[in-house]
């Protein structure tokens, strides 16, 4: 399972304060549209398709005995990190495989253990070991031809580990609501963050201040429609639904309710039908309030199931 331990932000009970509140909160006919697949392992070429092989190396041999960072101090290893972090890339490409294949005639797929967006190509992050986003693209292109790809992250934190490694992709189009760099880790994803060279003006940044709430976010979630109607109208979208940008997580200062993963995800899964054939991954990402995570996760699945 991944996760730090059980006095770590980022622990293993995070899955199971999702998957209570899904079974609480959707009735038996909602949850019988639900496909719940089985965890799967990525191979290790397969995380090579980003990740320098120096660094995967070093996650290997760190996982052996549960010690040492795999970053210059904020993401600690543990035991069987390596196999662990395979799953989480494992199972994010399971879903692009379903939606682009259209699996069971299934659209949408959230994986809700994935959205590790802060790992780089030669090192963790913010507790993000390899990062499912990252290589999720590169297999949508190299194995599927899918070439224009919207990435919409709504995490608290910058996704930084995307934006870096895309940030000169014209084929990648990016867009973030994060809080401001300013006051929160990593402290990137300024507002002139656009891209480079034939990228400029594919990518959007949007810092908001600390405790704004709902009406700040979708005022901002409405340029991001903008964005996708008018200059992306992508043939797949990604969506990194963090929860910890909800009021109440321990280590953000945010102050949203879950209505604005409702929101996002509505519209999305709209734009979906219109640009990308339906195809739609939702990835998890952060979240440390026990309760957010639920209500947070369950709004996304609930909203992949509306008509």
């Amino acid at each position: 399972m991944y996760g730090f331990g059980k006095l770590h932000p980022w622990n293993s009970d995070r899955i199971h304060n999702f998957w209570s509140k899904f079974n609480i909160a959707l009735s038996k006919e909602e949850r019988s549209r639900f496909l719940i697949e089985e965890p799967v392992l990525a191979s290790e070429d397969t995380l090579l398709l980003f990740h320098d092989k120096g660094y995967v190396d070093l996650v290997k041999k760190c996982s052996k005995h549960g010690t040492g960072f795999l970053d210059s101090g904020d993401t600690p290893a543990f035991k069987h990190v390596f196999e662990a972090s395979r799953y989480v890339v494992g199972s994010t490409l399971k879903a692009l495989e379903i939606v682009i294949k259209k699996s069971n005639g299934i659209d949408h797929a959230f994986n809700p253990i994935g959205g590790l967006h802060h790992a780089r190509r030669d090192s963790a992050g913010g507790f993000c070991v390899f990062n499912d986003i990252g290589i999720a693209i590169l297999v949508a292109r190299e194995k599927f031809g899918i070439k224009r790809i919207a990435y919409v992250d709504i995490d608290a934190h910058h996704g930084d580990g995307v934006y870096y490694e895309f940030e000169d992709d014209p084929s990648l189009f990016f867009a973030d609501i994060h809080e401001n760099g300013q006051f929160l880790y990593p402290g990137t994803g300024s507002e002139s963050e656009d891209g480079t060279g034939e990228a400029k003006g594919t990518k959007l940044n949007i810092p908001l201040d600390p405790y704004s709430g709902d009406q700040t976010f979708i005022r901002a979630f409405k340029r991001i429609e903008r964005f996708i109607e008018n200059t992306a109208k992508p043939e797949l979208i990604i969506m990194q639904c963090g929860a910890d940008s909800l009021k109440g997580d321990p280590i953000t200062h945010l102050s949203y309710t879950e209505h604005c993963h409702k929101y996002a995800t509505q519209s999305l899964h709209r734009l979906a039908h219109k640009y990308s054939n339906g195809r739609i991954i939702a990835l998890g990402g952060g979240g440390y309030n026990a309760t957010n995570i639920g209500n947070a996760w369950t709004q996304v699945a609930k909203a992949l199931i509306d008509i």
